[in-house]
């Protein structure tokens, strides 16, 4: 019952950011304010399909693509698919465009607003159940649209709505550009691996990936095999909460509104620069520690299942990267070895057996005598 309340009174806030966000723009001011956005034809010579988004702001802080969130203070997205679009032609976004938080464009008030075009381009996977479906590929970024190499975007403009009838244009001549992978550390590596079986499922390639914290003395101690804990949770782009300097002391605290804090910034420096010294210390136990990368088309992580839409996700963790990692790293495998952990774990307590964030663990799957457990 106390779940049950709590589901409720989670529902009720929801509602209510809703209701106040939604509350602003009562009036419906104009039918037919339109966006007419096109592409650079040199940006692709073949059509393209994917989710076409025009992006408003309220004044010039950000880019617009930057800035649409779950808060109250987002800013306006409306989107449209498209299909076959080739470059140089024109696609209207208008009252047909489904909107975010305002339901379409003739909800928009007359102002000032920064106008910004985004597309989410996507292609065709060719599925090994027969199955052709258009999707967004991951390109290393976790499934963020607006940070997703190669899709096409405008430069902000400002503009003015007004009540009068308005067709504005918006032209993409921007792409974004590929993401620099991160670099190897004494004690941090990061590896990527192609998957046989998701590529089978998927008609293409597909890699795995992981950043990997080595323990303190693995390359002095070459003979040596360790344990393997795996922090399951949403995409990292790199392994975190770990920091070799001290903190900066000259950084200035940053208020957080989800934590509603002052410092959190501060905070994470000086926790993941003494997670670092404990890791180092004499009496603390030696493991590799695993952050993995499996986002998937639909989303930033497969949630390490098998699906009949996504594919083989827990057969390739289980028995591709897993096995992959303690072969390239000296995991010790065998009974004991690895342990899976739910990402909203504190790093800190998967490195101390019989700690009490372990007391929730449930058996996972056996593989080769090996008890791998989740919580």
């Amino acid at each position: 019952m106390r779940q049950l309340r709590i589901a409720a009174v989670i529902a009720a806030l929801v509602s209510l950011v809703a209701f106040l966000i939604a509350d602003v723009y009562t009036d419906r001011y104009d039918e037919n304010l339109e966006f007419v956005v096109s592409f650079d034809p040199a940006l692709s010579a073949q059509p393209e399909d994917g989710r076409l988004l025009v992006l408003l702001a309220s004044d010039a802080a950000d880019e617009p693509r930057f800035r649409i969130s779950i808060s109250a203070d987002t800013q306006l997205a409306f989107g449209s698919n498209v299909d076959d679009w080739q470059g140089g032609a024109s696609r209207l976004v208008d009252k047909t465009a489904t909107g975010y938080p305002l339901k379409q464009l003739s909800d928009v008030p007359p102002g000032i607003y920064y106008a910004q075009a985004l597309l989410n381009r996507y292609k065709d996977f060719h599925l090994s159940n027969g199955k052709v479906v258009s999707l967004p590929p991951d390109r290393g970024e976790g499934q963020v649209w607006h940070s997703k190499p190669g899709n096409f975007y405008s430069e902000p403009v400002r503009i003015e709505v007004t009540p009068e009838n308005q067709r504005i244009e918006l032209y993409m001549d921007q792409v974004i550009p590929e993401i620099t992978p991160p670099q190897d550390t004494k004690y941090i590596k990061h590896i990527r691996m192609k998957s046989e079986l998701l590529s089978e499922f998927w008609g293409e390639d597909v890699y795995l990936g992981a950043h990997v914290l080595l323990p303190h003395g693995f390359e002095e101690h070459p003979e040596a095999r360790y344990p393997l804990m795996i922090n399951h949770g949403h995409f990292p782009a790199d392994f975190s909460g770990f920091r070799e300097t001290p903190p900066d002391p000259d950084l200035e605290p940053v208020y957080n509104p989800r934590f509603r804090v002052s410092g959190v910034n501060v905070i994470e420096q000086q926790e993941a620069y003494a997670f670092y010294q404990k890791w180092i210390s004499d009496d603390f136990p030696r493991y590799i520690v695993i952050e993995i990368q499996h986002p998937t088309p639909y989303y930033d992580d497969s949630y390490a299942v098998n699906s009949a839409s996504q594919g083989p996700y827990g057969d390739a963790l289980t028995y591709e990267l897993i096995p992959y990692i303690e072969k390239t790293f000296r995991g010790i495998g065998g009974h004991g070895g690895p342990g899976i952990l739910s990402g909203r774990i504190q790093r800190r307590l998967y490195c101390l057996p019989g700690s009490r964030g372990l007391s929730r663990l449930h058996e996972y799957q056996h593989l080769r005598g090996q008890e791998r457990v989740l919580v």
